[in-house]
């Protein structure tokens, strides 16, 4: 089979909306901006309130997609490449089970460390157990299958074992580590991850405004398609290098490539989302 058909399937199948991901129980902190006022839909006429809120809505996305590829993707492209090192231990990656269970779980606590705010731990948590629930469930080889090798059992037994650590607290099971994993386990290039992690992120987003009435499904793939793509290509191309320092092997000592949020107003606003009268969304 060739590989990159085999690529671009998983990848289609992780672009499904309807996965069972949690994602569409979370704004990412976008139904707080719009209560406190930011989306600007004061505007004396009608036309005037949809324009507005549409730019205020690629406002949001711009800000809230140049802070997450800050923060986030730097832990998405350590596990990966934590779980290719797993993978590269040809035939006997049962070798390294303790090793990387370790690492992702020094890469899970760094970033527990790092969000501030409980709104946005509580979306992520809920997220990224259920990225692993999702791999063990839909994309693990069915038990019994003929052609399932030595390595898929392994990368089961592996996420299985994370998984459970998360049901046990004894890890958080963050979003943006869970998707490392979950990619890197189900062969996707760390470029590809990346990116399909930024673009959903800002799918997402656009489903919360379409939900809560800000914008139209029609506008939210015209600007899906003209107005995300080079915020989600350039926040790609600007920070695919970045790493979180924490494994001194794997990079190059540069404290500019470190995780970092980049939007103050952003997380205040997030951590003001339980305090709305009424809330659609967990986040």
């Amino acid at each position: 089979m060739d590989t990159h058909f085999d690529e671009t399937y998983v990848l289609l199948l992780l672009a499904d909306s309807n996965l069972p991901t949690g994602s569409f129980v979370a704004s990412s902190g976008f139904e707080s901006y719009g209560t406190h006022g930011f989306l600007s839909l004061s505007s004396a006429s009608s036309a005037g309130k949809g324009r507005a809120a549409t730019a205020g809505t690629v406002a949001f996305i711009q800000d809230s997609l140049h802070t997450y590829s800050r923060s986030a993707l730097p832990f998405v492209s350590d596990a990966h490449r934590v779980v290719d090192s797993f993978k590269d231990l040809k035939g006997k990656p049962e070798i390294g089970h303790d090793a990387t269970i370790k690492k992702l779980l020094e890469l899970d606590e760094l970033y527990e460390t790092m969000t501030l705010n409980h709104v946005a731990k509580r979306a992520s948590k809920a997220q990224g157990v259920a990225l692993l629930t999702l791999y063990a469930k839909g994309f693990a080889c069915p038990s019994g299958l003929s052609d399932e090798d030595h390595l898929s059992k392994s990368l089961t037994v592996l996420i299985d074992h994370l998984k459970l650590m998360v049901r046990g607290e004894e890890t958080h099971g963050h979003l943006p580590v869970c998707w490392g994993v979950l990619t890197g386990a189900l062969g996707i290039s760390l470029l590809r991850a990346q990116h399909l992690f930024l673009f959903l992120h800002a799918r997402s987003l656009l489903s919360s405004a379409v939900r809560l009435n800000t914008i139209g499904p029609y506008s939210s793939q015209q600007l899906l398609l003209h107005s995300v793509k080079p915020l989600v290509e350039a926040e790609v191309s600007q920070n695919k290098d970045m790493r979180t320092g924490i494994f001194a092997d794997m990079h190059h000592n540069d404290a500019d490539d470190r995780p970092a949020t980049t939007w103050p107003l952003g997380e205040i606003l997030a951590v003001r989302h339980d305090l709305q009268h009424s809330r659609i969304f967990n986040s």
